[in-house]
């Protein structure tokens, strides 16, 4: 008679951990043809187009399309804005920019470095025909993002499973240090470099042609904002934006473009609350521990993903605030 097998608990653990594995990345291939196909463009202006993402965290069923993306098309080459959470978004991307016009893909553009704006660049090696793409983003994101490689490669790997295959971090080769002007062909794109606020290295796309703001996610809408930079140069960054004119704007997350400044209002409102609530309990002498529970509490069904996020917002500001 053969032994019986006894399964202790951490064999067990270890098992179901495998069995969920298992489970997740077979349902990832029920959803394969939604997670390969080509981007839903919407055409904003003549020449202007953008991906709206959903509410998500990243997952199989998304394959890392989890963040807005930008496409500009000029009379001699086309600009991308962010591209995805893998190269899989990124190729995704791609086609859907194949579908919309044949000029090649001169500059990728990234508005920062978190992981769902940036992990899709290599995708667009070799889309710039006869010259080589250019990869362009804030002067400090090189470091930013080199410091994080391990961290957001790995991530995206364990998440995705094999949709992650071929995802790399690609570091920008062109950089702005305060203002730069790149022309597509009759269509010239403005991208400036911001002061600390949602992290140390935002940056901002604007199509003259259009009055088209790409903001990245120094603007959310609907999602609630993520902060991994500075909450008092945030809130008086949006102050200085907000100034200004546009036709509309592409926030980060959230619809394809949004009227502005008015887009601006909801997340606003939630930056100064947390500011209060924070300020509040260092007033009270509360720890940091109780931040996640009681900053901008009110504020919980009006965004998407607050759960996630806000603890994290809490943390942030009370960090922040605490030396003040």
């Amino acid at each position: 008679m053969a032994p019986a097998f006894r399964l202790d608990r951490r064999a067990f653990l270890a098992c179901a951990a495998c069995a969920a594995a298992g489970t997740r990345f077979a349902a990832a291939e029920t959803t394969t043809a939604t997670a390969r196909d080509p981007l839903k463009l919407e055409k904003l202006a003549d020449g202007v187009f953008a991906f709206a993402a959903p509410y998500e965290l990243l997952a199989p069923e998304n394959g890392g399309a989890i963040c807005n993306l930008g496409l500009v098309v000029g009379s001699q080459a086309a600009a991308v804005i962010d591209t995805g959470n893998s190269v899989l978004t990124g190729q995704r991307m791609l086609e859907a920019v194949r579908r919309v016009t044949d000029r090649p893909v001169r500059y990728v553009i990234n508005t920062h470095m978190h992981p769902d704006h940036v992990l899709g660049n290599a995708a667009f090696r070799g889309a710039g025909g006869s010259e080589p793409v250019r990869f362009v983003a804030h002067r400090k994101m090189p470091r930013a993002l080199a410091v994080r490689t391990d961290t957001y490669t790995d991530q995206v790997r364990r998440l995705l499973g094999p949709l992650a295959e071929g995802t790399e971090v690609v570091l920008p080769d062109l950089l702005v240090e305060e203002r730069m002007s790149l022309d597509l062909g009759g269509r010239v794109l403005i991208l400036e470099s911001w002061p600390t606020a949602h992290t140390d290295n935002d940056l901002t796309v604007f199509d003259e042609a259009s009055g088209t703001w790409f903001l990245g996610d120094l603007l959310f809408v609907g999602h609630v904002p993520t902060l991994d930079g500075s909450l008092k140069g945030w809130l008086t960054l949006m102050e200085t934006l907000k100034a200004r004119g546009a036709a509309r704007v592409v926030p980060g997350h959230g619809p394809a473009s949004v009227a502005w400044p008015a887009a601006a209002g909801d997340e606003r409102r939630y930056l100064h609350l947390v500011e209060a609530d924070v300020r509040r309990l260092i007033a009270e002498g509360q720890p940091m521990s109780v931040a996640p529970d009681r900053v901008a509490q009110s504020e919980r069904e009006k965004w998407a993903l607050f759960d996630e996020f806000n603890p994290r917002n809490a943390i942030a500001a009370y960090h922040e605030y605490e030396w003040e």
